[in-house]
């Protein structure tokens, strides 16, 4: 009787837990809305080959320009998800996509390095408050059984998007000043999808995916209270720690920041045809992430402890070996490149409905946002630090050579002349190695200009021309 009882009274929970009302609505805003948001974020990646030549910067600037922006989320990351504790989850999703595209149209008036980096900085910290909390919405609008499902499309949806605007960024690329239509367009889009959330977005409950809190009142679920102690909790989760160290330890993310600037500078491959390899990248990333949203339910399954570590393991070993033959071999055609690019996109494309839904599923429901915040802002800032994508003792300027322009250089190396010798040393150099013929009196001249070196003392200018005015006329 006991038990007939509790297995009905565990039924409506179930059934409002598998049926979040507008979940695919949210799903499919909060989609567009992280487009937009990311497309501006890694916009300056795309179009930095196009915007050194302009501003005469290098990979140096590209590097800080990227440091900076990572660490400035690490603070701002937790700050958003704060926020949304206090002023509800619609409210903050609004707050950091318009404050994104405002600091990205500022970013598009800029006339030198300086300007560009705080207002790619403020940017930086502002569309990173969407993605922890798209994060925890998605958790508390799917079930476990669910969750792969929804992040494989929600992130295909964003590579799919990404295939699109590639060749939108290729033609901003080609105009005159390009960079700045380029951030002032993507700012006023960001803008109006802020305003979007406004209209469409339905906040689903905390922990209203859950079984056990599905039916229950809005005031008897949890409340988002963060703590300090309950921040440092997270850290005695077990998984959760390996899935920081792992993510700390990956190195997926480095082909999206540089691989269109390496193709410039490394390969000598001009930066409208770089770009195109976003094109593969896309696909590749799109189809992995959606066919591993719905085959990872069917591997959890058949193996419900070791499913999803096992897709984690393979995706990261496929990635190391591809990356090596994609980028430490140089290749003649742009079309080996896009195979590289289009493998990589589809192990890279593996992660999301594994992960994301491996921390959810260890974390508490109230902490899942300040969890993500700390996963993918904190941890993925030291990693990118540790993997030095600003060189130590190499300052903005004296950067690769090869890069498309040196602060102060107009993109032409030094070196041709070397550094800080003046060019009439160098002629004078180069002249004074000419053959010397004989001179007047057993000296010697290189020519007979006079003056240079070997010459004996009084062959100069003055004494040349007194001695043609004395020779007799024909």
């Amino acid at each position: 009787m006991d038990a007939s009882s509790s297995t009905t009274s565990l039924q409506p929970g179930a059934a409002q837990a598998a049926n979040i009302p507008h979940r695919w609505r949210n799903l499919a805003v909060l989609s567009g809305v992280s487009v937009v948001d990311n497309t501006e974020a890694g916009l300056i990646n795309t179009v930095f080959p196009t915007l050194a030549a302009a501003l005469r910067l290098n990979s140096g600037h590209l590097g800080l320009i990227a440091a900076l922006g990572k660490i400035a989320s690490v603070p701002a990351g937790p700050f958003w998800v704060w926020l949304a504790g206090r002023i509800g989850r619609r409210a903050t999703l609004t707050a950091t996509t318009v404050t994104g595209g405002l600091f990205g149209i500022a970013a598009g008036f800029s006339q030198n390095f300086v300007q560009l980096l705080i207002c790619c900085t403020l940017m930086s910290a502002a569309v990173i408050g969407s993605s922890p909390i798209t994060m925890a919405v998605i958790a508390d609008s799917f079930p476990d059984e669910q969750r792969a499902r929804a992040n494989g499309i929600f992130f295909g949806t964003l590579q799919v998007a990404g295939i699109v605007l590639g060749p939108v960024m290729a033609a901003f690329v080609g105009l005159d000043d390009g960079w700045r239509w380029a951030l002032w367009t993507l700012g006023g889009v960001c803008i109006a999808a802020g305003l979007l959330v406004l209209a469409l977005y339905k906040d689903p409950a905390i922990g209203a995916a859950e079984e056990q809190l599905a039916d229950l009142a809005a005031e008897e679920r949890p409340k988002a209270k963060v703590t300090v102690a309950s921040v440092i909790g997270l850290f005695r989760i077990p998984t959760y720690t390996v899935m920081m160290l792992s993510r700390l330890l990956s190195g997926h993310l480095l082909i999206v920041i540089f691989g269109v600037q390496f193709l410039v500078t490394e390969r000598g491959i001009s930066n409208s045809t770089a770009i195109l390899v976003a094109l593969p990248f896309g696909i590749g990333y799109s189809v992995a992430t959606l066919g591993a949203g719905f085959v990872l339910p069917r591997i959890d399954r058949l193996m419900p402890s070791r499913g999803r570590v096992l897709v984690l393991q393979l995706a990261q070993i496929l990635f190391a070996v591809i990356a090596f033959f994609g980028t430490q071999f140089k290749y003649e055609s742009i079309a080996v490149y896009a195979v590289f690019w289009a493998l990589l996109g589809a192990c890279q494309g593996l992660n999301p409905p594994v992960n994301r839904p491996i921390v959810a599923a260890v974390v508490l429901p109230e902490l899942r946002g300040q969890a993500y915040a700390i996963w993918l802002t904190v941890f993925e800032t030291i990693r990118h630090l540790a993997r030095g994508h600003v060189r130590p003792g190499v300052p903005p300027g004296r950067g690769s050579r090869r890069g498309p322009a040196r602060a102060g250089g107009g993109g032409r190396s030094r070196r041709r002349r070397g550094a800080g010798v003046p060019r009439r040393a160098v002629r004078g150099r180069v002249r004074g190695l000419r053959p010397r013929r004989p001179g007047p009196a057993g000296g010697t001249a290189p020519d007979d200009r006079g003056g240079r070196r070997g010459q004996p003392v009084g062959r100069g200018r003055a004494e040349q021309r007194r001695r043609r005015a004395d020779r007799p006329a024909h």
